[in-house]
């Protein structure tokens, strides 16, 4: 018989030990996975149930009721507005490269077999350690799209994903995860080990993902006639890209101290945006999509950031193997505050376990999210997680490879 509710002074309601806002952010996550087709709703209505029972029953940390709450939106407000400029910044990015014909013209280069499948993969995952790991996945996206002709798989889309987070893992401009621990002051040397199981991870997913999709469309062997580059158009993303790179590594080297108080990253997608748009207007017709598809991810972050999760088990390579799948539904920004927080882990293991992790469901990372707004049909837990089957494979080959020949390295 399960036990009676009770009362803690931190987590709020419990029933047999397990607190309530665990079991409704379960409920959320698996209303997500079966109702695919309503997958924002299903993530609001969690996001207002879980906020109404904190209110009423589990006080933030900041405090009861709603000063509670407001302290803890100004405490998350920053990760908020930096993933929702983001997001909806590098859609209408999306847009620019795809009106530049790069993608078009891509078959002139790529191998006409499931060879130009794994060399896409390999560029995702070299875009990813100098670019953020959201423009990685859509780039590699806006590709996909046109070299197979909109006919992409969901194990393919998944390895996009894969690879985008692969590639992040061991860089700190690659991962909003690595970018945390460099302003914490984790050498960027020290991440860069995460590169090894990344790359094992890399070579896994390459072949089967690359074989699924050849199977179901092959690659366009030439480019269309006539198309021509749109320098412009390129031009754009380049200046785009620059923008948030230079942002994130000027802030984050010189003035770290602010990197937590303002949306850096995302105001500086939306100022090249505009001051690129007279050369080069994007299609702004597509905000309002990515706005939906951001706000999904969104409620999930806030949901996650309202767990009562106050620390985490004993450093160990067994704990940062579990967080890596716990990644795939928990998001990895609370979990690496907690283990920053804690200390005494290896920040490499960490950052290829929460950034790479993500990856085994759609909704796992933020790239997931981002390039699921592109491809609708890929909005599906259960489908990802079979037609993708390679991707946890891949994780624990990576994860492995690093314990064997790296070790266990804590700080």
């Amino acid at each position: 018989m399960a036990a009676d509710p009770v009362t803690h002074a931190t987590t709020g309601l419990a029933v047999a030990g397990i607190p309530v806002a665990f079991i409704l952010f379960g409920l959320t996550l698996t209303g997500v996975a079966l109702f695919h087709r309503y997958t924002l709703r299903v993530a609001l209505i969690g996001l207002a149930v879980i906020t109404a029972y904190r209110l009423l029953f589990s006080p933030f940390a900041g405090g009861p009721g709603l000063a509670g709450l407001v302290a803890h939106l100004g405490h998350e407000w920053v990760v908020v507005a930096n993933l929702f400029g983001l997001l909806v910044g590098f859609a209408l990015l999306a847009d620019h490269f795809e009106k530049s014909h790069v993608p078009g013209l891509l078959p002139a280069v790529l191998p006409d077999d499931w060879r130009g499948g794994a060399a896409l993969l390999g560029l995702v995952f070299v875009l990813s350690i100098f670019l953020d790991n959201i423009a990685a996945a859509i780039i590699g996206g806006s590709v996909a799209a046109t070299v197979y002709r909109e006919r992409v798989h969901i194990g393919f889309l998944a390895a996009i994903v894969a690879a985008s987070n692969a590639g992040g893992a061991g860089s700190v401009v690659g991962d909003t995860t690595t970018t945390m621990m460099w302003i914490e002051g984790i050498s960027p040397l020290e991440v860069m080990r995460a590169f090894l199981p990344a790359v094992v991870a890399l070579a896994v997913i390459a072949w089967p993902a690359s074989m699924l999709q050849q199977r179901a469309s092959p690659i366009v062997r030439d480019p269309s006639p006539g198309l021509r580059l749109d320098g412009a158009r390129l031009a754009v993303v380049c200046l785009m890209l620059a923008a948030v790179i230079g942002t994130n590594v000027v802030v984050n080297t010189w003035y770290p101290g602010v990197a937590d108080h303002f949306p850096f990253l995302g105001t500086a997608v939306w100022v090249a945006l505009l001051l690129t748009a007279p050369w080069r207007a994007p299609d702004w017709r597509r905000v309002p999509g990515a706005a939906l598809g951001s706000l999904f991810l969104l409620s999930l972050v806030l949901i996650a950031s309202m767990m009562p999760v106050e620390s985490l088990p004993d450093p160990a390579w067994q704990t940062t193997l579990g967080l890596g799948f716990l990644s795939a539904v928990f998001d990895n920004i609370p979990l690496t505050k907690l283990a920053l927080e804690q200390g005494g882990y290896d920040w490499s293991a960490l950052a290829f376990a929460v950034g790479f992790g993500g990856s085994m469901v759609w909704f796992g990372s933020s790239a997931g999210v981002a390039l699921c707004t592109q491809f609708p049909h890929a909005r599906s837990a259960i489908a990802w997680v079979r037609q993708a089957w390679f991707v946890p494979l891949s994780y624990v080959a990576g994860f492995g490879a690093y314990v064997l020949l790296v070790g266990w390295r804590p700080a």
